[in-house]
């Protein structure tokens, strides 16, 4: 660290270590330490606006200097940035830090853009509800999503006091963790306080981002893990188990334990966006099984000397399982197509081979009859 930063990140160091600040970001910040800017974290955004707690305070910052065409770079609860120092009015944030880890998924637009949804996250915890029938399939989205953040998914299964047989519970854990490999699965009870101790410890001293259908019980948790009523909560409709958007902003919190939560409103779609290596480690064993296929490019359809597809008929890998691969692998090729034009080459050259071999096997067809 340069002497010059000393002075400004010394203080800096203890009031927003509890943040997440270390050596590593005074190091990323020192270069606007000479300009007499504020070290902060983003606490919320809000209309061109956000709030960002600094070594004097929480203060509300101006955006418009950081506003760019990428909306991929745009600032996101949980960014560090570069603000105008006290006395400033207004004040505006400068610059932003470059981001540890993001997580991301595609716009519902047309327009082939991602969203951010939380910045510089250590765990992201998939709160999932076992008050309705389990999504495997949404769990999944989920995970690759998370992988691909570069954050540590953990999968959370809340309202476990509704599911009060111990042998249907531990069904319920068993499905979801032959969808999660290498992933912690709890089971917690937010009104009871069962399992919250063991989520606790396994998130604590870093950045969690809360994520999960509206209804799956994200604002009770996110209650208590910070040991107070913060979030609103509201009652899911009997129908459908689903709820309200309680949660409608991202807001980064102080946990009492250490470290920092960033809750977020409840999500309708879980769209991919360029998580290719991210579907390959939750589907992890079928990615080892494709590097025992006879061929390189096996598409795991009818090939012969295919792993998949002799461990699909031996019963080791579920049919489930291969659907789900394949349709996130084809949602995933399709985004990434949108934006890079060597991959829609390809894609259009195999959908022309997969045309021509459909054409030829039914004309070979014909030829029998």
């Amino acid at each position: 660290m340069t002497s010059s930063s000393s002075s400004s990140v010394s203080p800096a160091l203890s009031v927003l270590a509890p943040y997440g600040w270390d050596e590593a970001w005074a190091d990323e910040f020192a270069r606007y330490d000479s300009e007499g800017l504020l070290p902060g974290r983003v606490v919320r955004v809000d209309r061109g606006q956000c709030d960002v707690v600094t070594p004097v305070g929480t203060v509300r910052a101006d955006t418009e200097f950081v506003v760019p065409r990428d909306p991929m770079k745009v600032v996101c609860t949980g960014d560090w940035a570069a603000v105008d120092p006290e006395g400033s009015d207004p004040q505006y944030v400068r610059a932003l830090l470059p981001r540890r880890t993001a997580f991301v998924r595609s716009t519902s637009s047309k327009r082939s853009e991602g969203q951010i949804l939380a910045a510089n996250v250590d765990h992201a915890i998939i709160a999932v509800s076992l008050a309705v029938e389990l999504d495997l399939g949404r769990v999944e989205r989920f995970l690759a999503l998370a992988w691909e953040s570069g954050a540590q998914p953990v999968v959370v299964l809340t309202k476990a006091d509704l599911v009060p047989d111990p042998v249907g519970l531990s069904y319920l854990v068993e499905d979801v963790e032959s969808t999660a490999p290498g992933v912690p699965v709890l089971t917690v009870s937010a009104v009871r306080g069962e399992g919250l101790d063991v989520l606790v410890a396994l998130v604590s001293g870093g950045t969690s981002v809360l994520l999960g259908q509206s209804g799956a019980g994200k604002s009770t948790l996110a209650n208590a893990l910070l040991g107070d009523d913060v979030m609103d909560v509201r009652a899911t409709r009997d129908a459908d188990g689903k709820g309200r958007h309680t949660t409608t902003t991202r807001n980064l919190l102080s946990l009492p334990g250490g470290g920092v939560l960033i809750d977020t409103p409840g999500l309708r779609g879980v769209g991919l966006w360029d998580a290719g290596t991210g579907v390959g480690q939750v589907f992890a064993e079928i990615e080892e099984l494709s590097g025992r296929c006879r061929f390189q490019d096996c598409a795991h359809e009818s090939e012969p000397g295919c792993a998949v597809l002799a461990a699909l008929d031996s019963g080791e890998l579920s049919v489930r399982r291969l659907e789900s691969y394949r349709k996130l692998m084809r949602e995933n090729q399709w985004i990434v197509a949108k934006t890079d034009a060597r991959v829609r080459a390809e894609l259009r050259r195999e959908w022309k081979r997969k045309g021509s071999d459909g054409k030829a096997a039914m004309e070979a067809k014909r030829g029998r009859w």
